[in-house]
């Protein structure tokens, strides 16, 4: 491949290698340059543009992409379509990702252009999560190291997805005064939750006295029955000979291992009766939060048998995040105070607003009102959302415009924002969070992401959410929700901030939530958490008006 400055009348059918705005012209990267394009650019007065030309054996990024996706992805994963280089790969089921790090890294040896990136070994995903993402770094690579990375991914077991598979579960509880009933409850419908993504079902729950003959008479009566038992000790598991192990003895069970070297969870109890595997739950597994309760939860609903050897290898990557409402942190020190926590806001004001066409309105006169310069009580859209988010307990604002960016430029003329322009907004979302992110200073401890087409959202709902944000001190993901079903706005801790440069498409921050391993909370904003107007009946039902 020939790489570099191309005078641009001698450009014809190659390929841009960056992205151009030429006036209203916006010549994408990858695109194969006409007779067309090299007029428009020469009337533009641009005589020269970095381009690359194919040469005999060379084949086009997105043309490898998708032979390795295709080649790549095994039963219970999807490959995406290719585009600028890149093929995403989803889980088509809820189970465990499997990666194979000798086999990974072999395969990202073959020729540095070419590249798999997967999520950890073992990794919970659910069905439609991304899993691995195949990059192709120049606009084409040789067809000798494509065909040798084709035959690496075609390697059985590089990367693999073992599906969930529903079990019946007993829980077993044991009862001392100072167990409040309520706390019992929320342990069986946390349990349940957990369980849902298998499609198991807690079948009995047997409450004891906190002795090992009770637990033992319970886990006996159990075994026959369930495919899994998990016991949940009235009092922490602090020894070998304690209430919970010295049970599954007495069931006629054994006692694999006491104890795990992951954080939380260290006080966890695996053993079997006969081939029905007992969890001895940690306390921590009545928080939500992911613990080491999770991680041998879900290799038992994979289909695996963990035994005292599969635990102790999970001391990498076994110090998790902190439980905020954890009694006794890990860090010492006070927690942080709000001034501290500086938290930015980006305004998401790029789209095209595509659904605000009609047959009567064409773009190309002109004539297509965009949402966001709709006017609710005499003020722009994209300014009002703006305006409150300066108005909030926030840092600086930073709105991402790029479609008609000069109309939102001046919406906001006036305003304390910080306006960046995303060239690349047609890709997608991804493009402008991270457009967005790039933006945002050193010191923040996180950023809270907002749509400017939603109009219901308040200044005290974003102030309510940094708040929440400020208290955990920046350790957890904020999502707005209403009710039980989450939307927008959401705040993203700093730590994430380099997943969201790596995201492609037309994807938002979906994945980074599900993938980052940290707390999620919810604050209740009601409706407006999920009230956007993509189009033009939505406008007028929100009480907007339009303007061309």
């Amino acid at each position: 491949m020939k790489f570099g400055p191309v005078d641009t009348e001698a450009a014809l059918g190659a390929i841009l290698a960056h992205s151009l705005i030429v006036g209203k012209l916006r010549l994408k990267k990858g695109r194969i340059l006409n007779q067309d394009d090299l007029a428009a650019l020469k009337n533009a007065g641009v005589t020269e543009i970095v381009a690359a030309r194919l040469e005999e054996g060379d084949v086009g990024e997105d043309e490898a992409a998708a032979r390795l996706g295709e080649a790549l992805a095994p039963n219970n994963i999807r490959a995406g379509a290719a585009a600028t280089g890149r093929v995403n790969l989803f889980a088509r089921e809820n189970g465990l990702f499997r990666a194979d790090k000798a086999l990974v890294d072999r395969f990202n040896r073959i020729d540095p252009s070419i590249t798999l990136a997967t999520l950890d070994n073992n990794a919970q995903v659910a069905a439609g999560d991304m899993v691995a993402t195949i990059k192709i770094i120049p606009l084409a690579v040789p067809s000798d190291s494509l065909r040798r990375a084709v035959e690496a991914v075609a390697t059985p077991g590089i990367i693999a997805m073992q599906p969930f598979s529903p079990a019946r579960v007993g829980l077993v509880a044991t009862v001392l005064p100072s167990l409040k009933p309520s706390v019992m409850d929320k342990t069986a419908r946390l349990l349940q939750e957990r369980l849902n993504a298998s499609g198991s079902t807690i079948v009995t729950e047997k409450r004891v006295a906190h002795n090992d003959a009770a637990v033992g008479e319970a886990v006996s009566e159990l075994a026959g029955d369930c495919d899994l038992i998990v016991a949940f000790g009235a009092s922490a598991i602090v020894d070998a000979e304690d209430v919970i192990p010295s049970g599954i003895v007495q069931a006629g069970g054994v006692v694999d291992h006491v104890g795990m070297p992951v954080d939380p969870g260290n006080l966890l109890v695996l053993g079997y009766v006969g081939n029905v595997p007992v969890i001895g739950a940690p306390g921590c597994a009545r928080s939500p939060k992911e613990n080491g309760f999770d991680w041998v939860l879900a290799r038992i609903l994979s289909g695996d048998t963990p035994t005292s050897d599969t635990i102790t290898t999970m001391g990498v990557g076994g110090l998790l995040k902190e439980i905020p409402s954890r009694p006794q942190p890990r860090l010492a020190g006070e927690p942080a105070t709000t001034k501290d926590l500086p938290v930015e806001i980006i305004v998401l004001a790029a789209g095209r607003a595509s659904r605000m066409s009609s047959a009567t309105h064409k773009e190309d006169e002109g004539l297509v009102p965009h949402k966001l310069l709709a006017e609710f009580d005499g003020v722009p859209l994209v300014r009002r959302s703006c305006e409150t988010a300066i108005a909030s307990n926030g840092g600086s604002v930073h709105a991402v415009t790029g479609y008609r960016s000069p109309e939102m430029s001046a919406a906001l003329e006036g305003l304390d924002v910080n306006i960046v322009d995303n060239p690349d907004f047609d890709e997608g979302m991804a493009s402008s969070l991270r457009c967005g992110i790039a933006a945002v200073g050193p010191e923040a401890a996180g950023a809270l992401v907002m749509l400017a087409d939603m109009p219901a959202i308040r200044t005290e709902h974003l102030s309510a959410m940094i708040d929440a944000f400020r208290k955990v001190g920046g350790q957890a993901i904020v999502r707005a929700a209403s009710g039980e079903v989450r939307g927008n706005p959401v705040i993203l801790p700093r730590e994430t901030f380099d997943s969201v440069l790596r995201l492609e498409g037309d994807v938002g921050a979906r994945q980074i939530i599900t993938s980052a391993g940290l707390p999620v909370i919810d604050v209740d904003i009601g409706d407006a958490a999920l009230l956007d107007v993509d189009t033009r009946q939505a406008v007028l039902d929100a009480g907007g008006v339009l303007k061309a």
